[in-house]
């Protein structure tokens, strides 16, 4: 009796054949096993939501009086390039005594088997019998492990209809508020796609605040008060920590406004006694950065080498799909398997075959060691990426891809040296009956830091890696009296917060709870992947980009007049991250059977009704009106198309 796996990718498709029994034989787009068995596979998903013409040829052209579009049955088709893959999956569905579905064990996963099973109209008796293979981890033991533990696909049903409204929500919202705003530019002379998406807008929302935010920037005095103490030649810097009395005085940032209040403080503790009232020295651990997930790459690479999201995920997928060099690249985890531990003397002498100005760091490495990475609790559908046992010829890599191969291995071999150990010290002094406070941190050893000279390059500021050396403070005991021989005022000035660049934007939609003000909705982001996920966050920004919406100067982001005009124009509660947080709680709702797919959907089409008959009850909003003639296309009806013709539209 043999067994059809679906599984979601080749390279998973491979690793399950990998050890079902022998001899194995290769078709094309599937594999025979010696027992029997048949392994095929997705390339990602393989079908895809039809346009609006589809269901209605007059859909063809963009009209504001036939919005919204809201089909009734739901259709699919084959992907360019799928059909021949979809070909043999129905062949063999036809032929399988029982199926496995073999999708990542994660919601997206889920549905893209589950509706080519459906799609490819496999009897609905036979798919209650249908087993689900979890595996997150392509080691041949991990895998084996997972076969024997396999469960009824049926328990994951909400998982998969979870999905599928995700899916369908961002069709009904992209594909009917970009045609309707886009209309509207039309009405103005704007000759662009205004496009709107549930991650689209809130991103451009974001950089559309911060370049306002910029230009509005008054900056503003504001005063410090250092005390200089003398100790054994050297000057302690003491910095004066105003008390509640000052608070008017204050900004609610607790910077002192008031230049008349800095120089009296300062006069006061000029040749006063400064007495220690608090002396504190302890050693403290920094403990390597975990290897990398998709985000933290790109955001990494951005900032060393000024690579941009889209790229360093196409050169991922080259060293993932045609050179092997590195594991599945398109993971949020920055957690390993345990299993992975055993590979680490291959995969540390690949590196340094790979890439020779990491011969030194893979010398030192001990690999005896055991950072917090390995972790089977923290690894879901995927692991992070790290580096194979693969070894090729380094001429083999254009430059853009060893440099971010560099990085990859660099943040591998992180985990195999210990943890940077510094010297913190602080002292409290009284002076004049003013508190003042005197930090201190010396690196006492290097520990992984090494390798940020070892690899021969600049130091990243990673977000492990955010603290910064001071000078070091004497360890000074309680009570211990000093001479302040002089109060010192410094004038500062307030500045604008920094405009967005790669970096940052894809920081920025990682940890987009930070621009969430209340609280539930903060965790619900802080629990998800924040804004889009790691396999489309770099498509979403270059469609940004390609649309004229967004603008790169150098290496700074800037939105444009079209951005602008379009976030001032939309519904305010739709250009924050709170719609999306709102739709994830809702849809881990559907996952956790608290909530049916229905209501979910009823509730998106009843606000979406009311959103474009706003638009189509109200004059062509003013700000719109500066548009006319700007972003220029070779034809509008070619740039609509494309409007109406991608998916990620609708995020």
């Amino acid at each position: 009796m043999s067994r059809l796996f679906i599984a979601e990718k080749p390279s998973l498709g491979r690793a399950i054949a990998n050890v079902l029994p022998r001899p194995h034989k290769n078709h094309t787009g599937y594999i025979t096993t010696g027992n029997g068995d048949i392994v095929t596979w997705c390339v990602g998903h393989l079908l895809e939501q039809l346009e609006p013409d589809a269901y209605d040829p007059q859909y063809k052209v963009w009209r504001l009086d036939d919005l919204p579009i809201i089909p009734e049955q739901w259709k699919l088709k084959a992907r360019k390039g799928a059909s021949k893959q979809l070909t043999v999956i129905k062949k063999l569905l036809k032929e399988a005594s029982s199926v496995v579905h073999a999708g990542d064990p994660d919601r997206e996963g889920q549905l893209l088997v589950d509706e080519v099973i459906s799609h490819l109209k496999y009897p609905v008796k036979k798919r209650t019998e249908i087993q689900r293979l979890l595996i997150n981890d392509l080691n041949p033991s991990a895998v084996k492990k997972a076969l024997g533990q396999m469960r009824s696909n049926s328990e994951f049903i909400p998982l998969s209809v979870s999905a599928l409204a995700r899916s369908r929500a961002d069709w009904l919202y992209g594909m009917n508020m970009t045609r309707a705003y886009t209309l509207l530019g039309q009405k103005s002379g704007y000759r662009g796609v205004l496009s709107v998406g549930r991650v689209q807008t809130p991103i451009l929302g974001l950089v559309v605040r911060r370049d306002q935010e910029i230009a509005n920037f008054i900056p503003q005095a504001y005063y410090q008060v250092e005390a200089v103490i003398p100790y054994q030649n050297v000057n302690i810097i003491a910095k004066w920590q105003p008390s509640e009395a000052c608070q008017p005085w204050q900004d609610p940032q607790g910077r002192v406004l008031n230049r008349k209040l800095a120089e009296n403080v300062a006069e006061r503790i000029t040749n006063q006694p400064a007495v220690v009232s608090q002396s504190q020295q302890k050693n403290s651990q920094q403990a390597p950065p975990l290897p990398y997930s998709l985000s933290a790459l790109q955001i990494d690479a951005a900032k060393r080498y000024g690579i941009n999201a889209a790229d360093v995920l196409t050169s991922c997928q080259s060293l993932y799909e045609r050179h092997k060099v590195i594991t599945y690249p398109r993971s949020d985890s920055r957690y390993l398997p345990n299993e992975h531990f055993k590979q680490a003397k291959e995969v540390v002498s690949a590196i340094s075959s790979n890439n020779t100005e990491l011969t030194s760091a893979v010398n030192s490495a001990d690999l005896t060691l055991r950072s917090k990475a390995w972790n089977d609790k923290k690894v879901e559908a995927h692991h992070a990426i790290i580096p194979t046992p693969k070894k090729v010829s380094s001429s083999t890599l254009n430059a853009t891809e060893a440099k971010v191969y560099g990085l990859i291995a660099r943040q591998y071999l992180f985990q195999f040296y210990p943890a940077a150990v510094y010297a913190d010290s602080s002292l409290v002094f009284i002076i004049a009956n003013g508190h003042f406070i005197a930090k201190g941190r010396d690196l006492i050893e290097a520990g992984w830091r090494e390798l940020l000279t070892k690899s021969g390059s600049q130091t990243v500021k990673s977000q492990n890696n955010r603290e910064e050396e001071q000078p070091k403070v004497p360890a000074l005991k309680e009570g211990t009296e000093l001479h302040c021989i002089e109060g010192q005022v410094l004038d500062k000035m307030t500045e604008p917060p920094k405009m967005f660049t790669d970096a940052s934007l894809l920081q920025a939609m990682t940890g987009i709870s930070r621009f969430v003000l209340d609280s539930e909705l903060k965790k619900i982001l802080r629990d998800t992947d924040g804004l889009g996920t790691e396999a489309t966050r770099a498509h979403i920004l270059e469609l940004l980009f390609k649309r004229q919406l967004l603008l790169r100067k150098g290496k700074v982001i800037n939105a444009s007049d079209a951005a602008i005009a379009l976030i001032t124009a939309l519904p305010n509660e739709v250009t924050y991250p709170d719609m999306t947080a709102h739709w994830e709680h809702q849809l881990q709702d559907i996952t956790d059977k608290k909530c049916a797919y229905a209501p979910f959907i009823d509730n998106l089409t009843l606000k979406l009704n009311g959103m474009i008959s706003n638009v189509k009850s109200n004059p062509v909003p003013d700000v719109f009106q500066g548009l006319k003639n700007q972003a220029p296309v070779k034809s509008f009806k070619k740039k609509r198309r494309v409007a109406s013709k991608k998916k990620p539209t609708g995020k």
